[in-house]
């Protein structure tokens, strides 16, 4: 990761604000998620409010890694939300915005935005302004669902589509449903891409990648190799270089 990429949490409860390039905070450290817009950013099941200068966006849900072109370079803020909690902020079922970057002004009045960009870009600590405007968001719109938490902790600790189903009250139709409009797609997917985050976590500590294997629940090692590769499009050996 970029020695230029800071994170921190945020005070909006289970986010993260991030900062990439020019635009850092200073006495910060350096985070352990995954790289914003200037570098690849693998599915990780969330959804970001990003600042650039005379920009607003949003980043969708991704199925698969995203690295930006030449039109998205820094610097950057970001706000990550836990995966579930952006669509009510937003507005938006997240499957509309899965493996997408679009303008605020898509999601919300344009002279909004306008007004909102332009008091971002005048500010004095950007990320601190793009989190005073996801907190003003949150605090407008309707009080998450905990079923979606619930549903979250049941796939990240490596309970079966049918189990988390049954655990919090669902039919599994009902689940994939849901899932499609809080995470972007279904509960099948998200597992996975929480499984691969769970994986390069503890590949990155220093766990061996069969040992990995086994305590994420792959089947073997060439099995997560495989799975990553088909999630971040790169050998999970690349991944754990960068």
């Amino acid at each position: 990761m970029s020695p230029e990429y800071v994170e921190c949490a945020s005070r909006l409860p289970g986010a993260v604000v991030w900062t990439k390039g020019a635009v850092a905070r200073t006495g910060e450290g350096t985070g352990d998620g995954e790289a914003g817009p200037a570098g690849l950013v693998l599915p990780d099941g969330c959804m970001d409010l990003l600042w650039t200068q005379g920009r607003l966006l949003v980043a969708g849900p991704d199925t698969r890694a995203f690295r930006p072109g030449p039109g998205l370079r820094g610097p950057w803020a970001g706000v990550r939300f836990r995966p579930g909690a952006a669509p009510a902020l937003l507005g938006v079922p997240a499957h509309e915005l899965r493996d997408r970057r679009i303008d605020l002004a898509d999601l919300r009045p344009g002279a909004e935005v306008r007004r909102l960009t332009e008091r971002i870009d005048a500010a004095p600590d950007p990320a601190a302004a793009l989190e005073d405007l996801a907190l003003r968001l949150a605090a407008e719109a309707r009080p998450e669902d905990p079923l979606l938490r619930a549903v979250v902790a049941a796939l990240a600790a490596g309970r079966s589509v049918a189990a988390t189903a049954e655990a919090v009250g669902l039919g599994e139709r009902q689940l994939h449903r849901r899932s499609l409009t809080a995470f972007g797609y279904g509960p099948k997917t998200l597992a996975r891409i929480l499984r691969m985050q769970r994986a390069l976590a503890l590949a990155r500590s220093g766990v061996p990648l069969a040992e990995t294997a086994a305590r994420t629940g792959y089947a073997d090692q060439a099995h997560l190799a495989r799975d990553i590769r088909e999630l971040a499009g790169l050998p999970v050996t690349s991944l754990l270089r960068l």
